[in-house]
């Protein structure tokens, strides 16, 4: 248990080294700029020599440290990103040992060499930097003695082969110290398909990582990729057409500094600070064919005419332009809204410089001049009449108050032979049910027998005593019960 504990750990630490690459990755791809940037390593050979310190994940589980070394190859495709992808090639020897008091023997060290190759993808961090990582598969001979450089006992009787291909990953970074010669610190691990590292079959398969510090020296090529007189490693813009003039950075000349190069430019004389499009003209973003930085309207609506400094055309000069004036040909001088109307203080339809009477309340009908217009008062179709007003207290019989309200129901009637009506009688809630019908009843007719008496044809009413049952306000209070003692006249058609 203890030894699966400190194999599953290794590999553990090298997960979360693993994790580190990944993080890192991403980080720097979010930081990739849209410029292209030559990478060093792009296009070449390096060769490199390491060495360092080497520790078994073994069945023998107390902390033990050895060395290895290894010579690489690498060749780096062309690119002009931040990251590269290489091939390596490598070979290498070197020791793993254990010890652990509960092994028979206590302590063992294995010689090993071995060759392989992969994937590495280099990173460009700044100018000085480079993350690395590898990944690959490499065939190793491993020969297990002790101590005294006896082979073990399990090597002896050729239990196991002693040669297999192993599983690489490594992470690192390289320090450029000269123009051709970086400084490398790398952490790596070596995992086995096998358990015979340590000479013994236990567990976990074996594997060993290490830690090294080396050199690695590039073959810089100083190519010109673009024939514009930069070599490649110097030239920001690795890639501008034949027979374009550029600078001392490789890039094409830009005299106004628009950030459009000359023989692209079609507004080559672009005043210092103005926005531009990729084609190098001021930037003119609602398109009324005046630049930004000259429209002083820069929010006109597209298809809008304007005039020199990009503003909509106000053709009656009252402030509102033509495309929203919704009265084109106001007069000069005159108050307008925001539609470009006059101004009609009043709302009678008349605007205030036409008006001759300008504060004619809401509603009023009125002349052409904005004065008013006599109306006679349209006949009533509905009246009621409050029974505290028009009845004695508990009394069916109808007091003189209501006849002005009644006449005028007469006048109508009069001129309108063929209109018929409803009289109904409402009471409260006071006193009992059977009695208010009767008296919402006779208040009904009383109303009645008025019209009657002015010589209104009986035929043409009908008459009901409701009583308390259609309440217009709350019975509870007072108030509420005066205004459900009425008798309302209602014209039918």
């Amino acid at each position: 248990m203890h030894f699966n504990f400190f194999h599953t750990g290794g590999l553990m630490r090298f997960g979360f080294l693993f994790a580190i690459l990944l993080c890192s990755n991403s980080l720097l791809f979010s930081q990739v700029h849209t410029k292209k940037v030559y990478h060093p390593f792009t296009g070449t050979m390096t060769i490199s020599v390491e060495g360092g310190a080497t520790y078994g994940l073994t069945d023998y589980t107390e902390f033990s440290v050895d060395y290895s070394g290894r010579f690489m190859l690498e060749y780096y495709l062309p690119t002009y990103s931040k990251g590269t992808l290489g091939f390596r090639a490598l070979g290498g020897a070197g020791f793993v040992k254990g010890k652990d008091k509960k092994q028979n023997p206590t302590e063992f060290r294995t010689n090993m060499q071995f060759v392989g190759g992969g994937l590495i993808y280099n990173l460009s961090l700044g100018e000085k930097i480079f993350p690395y990582f590898y990944a690959g598969a490499s065939y190793m001979w491993f020969d297990p003695k002790d101590m005294n450089g006896n082979q073990l006992i399990n090597n002896v009787n050729n239990v196991y082969k002693k040669n297999e291909i192993n599983y690489n990953a490594e992470f690192g970074f390289r320090f450029l110290i000269a123009e051709d010669l970086t400084l490398n610190l790398n952490a790596n691990a070596q995992i086995s398909p096998n358990d015979y590292l340590d000479d013994k079959k236990y567990g976990s398969n074996d594997l060993f990582m290490g830690a090294n510090l080396g050199f690695t020296f590039a073959l810089f090529s100083e190519k010109d990729s673009d024939g514009d007189g930069v070599v490649d490693s110097k030239d920001a813009c690795p890639d501008t057409p034949p027979g374009v003039k550029v600078d001392k950075f490789g890039c094409p000349i830009d005299t106004d500094g628009d950030g459009i190069p000359d023989y692209l430019d079609e507004c080559p004389d672009t005043p210092t600070g103005v926005t531009v499009d990729r084609k190098g003209c001021p930037i003119d973003t609602d398109g009324d064919g005046v630049p930004d930085y000259l429209d002083i309207c820069p929010n006109t609506p597209k298809g809008v005419q304007v005039d020199e400094f990009g503003c909509p055309l106000d053709s009656d000069n009252d402030g509102v332009p033509d495309y929203l004036d919704r009265c084109p040909n106001t007069p000069d001088g005159v108050k307008v809204d925001k539609f470009g109307c006059p101004l009609d203080s009043d709302g009678d339809g008349v605007p205030d410089y036409l008006d001759k009477c300008p504060n004619t309340p809401p509603g009023t009908v009125v002349d052409s001049y904005g004065c008013p217009v006599k109306k006679e008062e349209p006949p009533p179709k509905e009246v009621v009449l409050s029974a505290g007003a028009s009845f004695g207290i508990g009394r069916a019989n109808l007091l003189p108050t209501a006849y002005e309200e009644l006449d005028k129901l007469v006048k109508v009637m009069k001129e309108e032979p063929q209109s018929r009506w409803l009289i109904e009688g409402h009471t409260d809630n006071t006193g009992s049910l059977n009695n208010n019908k009767k008296l919402s009843l006779k208040r009904a007719e009383s109303v009645l027998n008025y019209f009657i008496s002015k010589g209104i044809e009986r035929s043409r009413f009908q008459v009901r005593g409701l009583g308390p049952d259609f309440p217009v306000a709350d019975n509870r209070t007072e108030d509420g019960r005066a205004k459900n003692r009425r008798v309302k006249i209602l014209r039918l058609d």
